[in-house]
Parts: structure tokens; C-alpha cells; sequence
């Protein structure tokens, strides 16, 4: 599902239900949640694992995946991802450095958000243009999708710049493909369309209303991404070039 989102050269390795949440940890991941509720140790365990498949299939050799400063994950030299969980569902995505110079992924369960959180994750404009959207594709949450993708832009904007990115400092402009379904999915495995296995899938683009980081001989001023609705989940990615 995310691998259609980003270039070839990432590798995703994605896991559903159950599917690795009883995979060995290295001994200072398994102290990391000592203290953590069983949901969060099975989560951080699955998608770990996910992440060492990954490793393994760029060629480099497994190791530990600790969370750094504000929980984001360290990787191997030469080597920068993106790891995220919901309720069934995990992903990990890793690149060489020389590919990428920096990727965020995120993904929700297809539903809209809980109650009073639109208006603190959305600009006036954002909220403006996700209510004209969910009037043309009423079956997407796009309030879900909105909160998704600012997720997987501070994913990606972190190891660029070490810096927090609050929700009302990037403003996303999301746009859908034509064709596709409306209605989507009600959980993992089921269907997100008008039609049965017919993805909604678009893009989007958000503009930093902060000073963006300097990527090569440049500025980046918005970072470009692409998203999925499908099999009841709403997934996102965000890809930033070194050119």
C-alpha cells in the first residue's frame, strides 16, 4: 500500500494483525518498553520488525531501531526511514541517503477524527478546502487524511532540520486522482471505494510556513506528497529529493 506512494528506490516492508508482534527485540529496544502498556510493546515490536526486513533487504545488517530525540527513530549509517502503526496495520520504509535525502510515512484507520481535533490540527484554509472536498468525495474522511498527512511532514522534516513543526506551521493543499471510489472502508481488509479493490488515491502539497531546511544548494519551501485510501485505512508519504 505505501510502496505505491514512494519512488522505487525505498523498500517498504508492511505487517497486518497480528503479523510480527511476537519478534525478538534486542535488549535495549525490549528496556525502551519495559514500563510500556502491552498495545504499545506489541506495536513498537511489530513495526520493528518490519524495519529489520527492510535492513535486510537493502543489505545492510539488522540491528537495533531506539527512538532518538522526540521518539524519532536512529537508523544505520547510510540509511534514513520512516516507521508507522494504527490499529492492524504497521509499516516501516528505508532508503540509502544517497537516494533520499529524508522520507515520512504515516497511516490512520479510515474514520473521522475524534470530536474538537480538526480545529486544532487545521488552518482556517485547510478546513475550508477539506469541507469542499468531502462535499465532491464524501466517503474519504478528509479530516483523517488532512491530520495523516501532517504527520508524515513532520516524519520527514525532523531529521532535516531536529526541529518540532507544529500542525498550524505547514499548510496542506491535498488533491484526489480522478476515478476511484467514495465511500471507503469500515477497517483493515475492507474495501475504501465505490468500486470492490478500487483505491482512492491523490496528492498533495504542503507549503512551511516556517523557514524550511536546506537540502543541497537549497531552501525547500513545501515538501510534496501522495496518499491511499484503501483497505479501510488512509496512508501517506512524503518523499523529499536531494535535487
Amino acid at each position: 500500500m505505501i510502496g505505491g506512494l514512494l519512488p522505487g528506490t525505498v523498500v517498504v516492508v508492511e505487517a497486518y494483525g497480528d503479523e510480527g508482534t511476537d519478534a525478538p527485540l534486542y535488549p535495549e529496544e525490549a528496556e525502551a518498553v519495559a514500563r510500556a502498556v502491552d498495545k504499545r510493546r506489541r506495536e513498537f515490536t511489530a513495526v520493528r520488525s518490519c524495519a529489520r526486513r527492510a535492513m535486510k533487504k537493502l543489505g545492510v545488517p539488522p540491528r537495533p531501531v531506539l527512538p532518538g530525540e522526540r521518539g524519532a527513530p536512529t537508523w544505520p549509517d547510510g540509511l534514513t526511514g520512516s516507521m508507522t502503526h494504527c490499529a492492524g496495520y504497521c509499516a516501516a520504509a528505508l532508503v540509502r541517503t544517497g537516494d533520499l535525502a529524508s522520507l515520512g510515512i504515516d497511516a490512520e484507520v479510515q474514520g473521522p477524527l475524534p470530536e474538537g481535533v480538526l480545529s486544532s490540527v487545521a488552518l482556517p484554509a485547510e478546513a475550508e478546502r477539506i469541507g469542499r472536498l468531502a462535499l465532491e468525495r464524501p466517503g474519504v474522511h478528509w479530516d483523517r487524511l488532512l491530520f495523516s498527512a501532517k504527520e508524515a511532514v513532520y516524519k520527514a522534516w525532523f531529521p532535516l532540520t531536529g526541529k518540532w513543526l507544529d500542525f498550524m506551521e505547514a499548510d496542506i493543499e491535498l488533491f484526489a486522482e480522478p476515478g476511484g471510489g467514495a465511500t471507503g472502508g469500515s477497517g483493515p481488509g475492507g474495501s475504501a471505494s465505490e468500486g470492490p479493490g478500487a483505491p482512492v488515491r491523490g496528492g498533495f502539497r504542503a507549503a512551511l510556513l516556517v523557514p524550511g531546511p536546506r537540502v543541497g544548494d537549497r531552501h525547500l519551501g513545501h515538501f510534496d506528497g501522495r496518499w491511499t485510501v484503501e483497505g479501510g485505512l488512509v496512508a501517506t508519504a512524503v518523499a523529499v529529493p536531494h535535487g
